[in-house]
């Protein structure tokens, strides 16, 4: 891990928004930087030029805009699930996932007729593909998909995989350089990686198409011709799998922004693999902070979420992220609701924890039974500093007797 001192330099130039604030909540969308002049390259020039920031060949990878990851994500369960209701015997797919999954890939499961199964680990994931755990050199298990396409077993055949990096994406760098060992959907959020603009996308790879090529509904962009009268037929696009994708005329505007914001995301810090450094020195250091806090009573502070068992978790890039998560109970060892919390620091840093970004209701019910049901969220991202993270280890705001 190596802290970016670089940042310091140009947070205020860059950042305007940032002077004298301290932002924590990057996961739910980074901070942009000023677009400066739009340029005029075509959308397909900044399609391969979103490829080739996430390593990934033109000619092995193909990339379709969306409006955000959980549109990405529907787009295929709706491809897979169509075709399953008319041309399988059960009348719908299978489904797994795992339980860390993200609610937008859990909601798949609502369409299938019930069949959906949960891993509840990694190793019912092994169980499941019938070997023994194979951690790549990274240290992450990304042969899952490989060792799906290869096994023989009956029950792997015709068997897809789908990854939202909507929040990977941000400060860990996703690698399709192996086309052969690569998700075959992959769904991601660009405001959530550069600040703006509104986009999504979905990177497939090619060789999983034909799932996809199976579509009853077209849009006006996504076809050559059609027919109204008599006999109803109509010739999908398929110069590209892209051309058959996107519905509707695509924002122009949104993506030459985005070759924009690449542009300006490499200038400023060159590569995804600095910024994953960057982050992890500054997790673990507000780790470790936010982990020695203490009531009067010498009761924690914070009840901190971890999958790893280390006393310090946060100094590896792959097994842990760019986020905390935990809860606040007070010196009684009660629970705090996490909006509390959220009312308590806006009070003092205005957009410290969020900056309108809400994953419940109005009035939502935190406390059940003792237990919270949610949790207070802090991530980091590429212009995070120091100063932000060193704020938040004497929170008397949070303190409450």
């Amino acid at each position: 891990m190596a802290y970016n001192i670089i940042v310091e330099g140009f947070r205020d130039v860059e950042y305007p928004m940032l002077t004298c604030k301290t932002y924590l909540d990057h996961e739910g969308t980074t901070v942009s930087c000023d677009p400066a002049e739009l340029s005029g390259h075509a959308v397909d020039f900044i399609r391969n030029q979103a490829l080739r920031f996430f390593s990934a060949d033109p000619e092995h990878f193909d990339l379709v805009f969306s409006a955000n990851a959980i549109a990405a994500i529907k787009l295929v369960a709706e491809f897979i699930r169509d075709p399953a209701a008319s041309g399988s015997v059960s009348g719908t797919f299978w489904y797994w996932y795992h339980k860390d999954s993200h609610p937008s890939l859990i909601g798949v499961r609502e369409l299938t007729n019930g069949t959906h199964h949960c891993f509840n680990n990694d190793e019912e994931v092994e169980e499941w593909l019938n070997g023994t755990p194979c951690v790549s050199n990274s240290g992450i298990k990304y042969d899952w998909p490989k060792r799906v396409r290869q096994s023989t077993d009956i029950a792997h055949q015709n068997t897809y995989s789908i990854l939202d990096a909507a929040a990977l994406a941000t400060t860990t760098q996703l690698d399709f350089s192996d086309p052969d060992s690569a998700l075959d959907f992959t769904a991601l959020s660009f405001y959530k990686i550069f600040g703006f603009p509104d986009l999504g996308a979905l990177i497939i790879r090619r060789k999983s198409n034909h799932i996809l090529s199976r579509r009853k509904h077209f849009g006006g962009s996504t076809i050559s011709c059609v027919t109204v009268l008599h006999e109803s037929t109509f010739q999908r696009k398929n110069e590209t799998i892209h051309y058959g994708l996107e519905d509707g005329t695509l924002p122009s505007h949104n993506n030459v922004a985005l070759g924009c914001a690449i542009d300006g995301h490499e200038r400023l810090y060159k590569s995804i693999k600095i910024i994953s450094q960057h982050t992890l020195f500054l997790s673990n250091r507000l780790y470790i902070g936010i982990s020695k806090l203490r009531h009067s009573n010498s009761r924690s502070l914070c009840i901190i979420y971890s999958d790893t068992t280390d006393a310090y978790p946060y100094t590896d890039a792959i097994t842990q992220g760019a986020t905390i998560a935990f809860n606040v109970p007070d010196i009684k060892g009660n629970y705090i609701g996490y909006s509390h919390i959220e009312m308590a620091a806006n009070e003092k840093y205005k957009r410290a924890w969020s900056a309108g970004h809400r994953c419940g209701g109005a009035n939502p019910q935190e406390i059940i039974n003792g237990k919270p049901t949610g949790v207070v969220r802090a991530s980091l991202g590429a212009m995070s500093i120091m100063a932000e993270v060193e704020s938040t280890f004497y929170p008397s705001h949070l303190r409450t007797e």
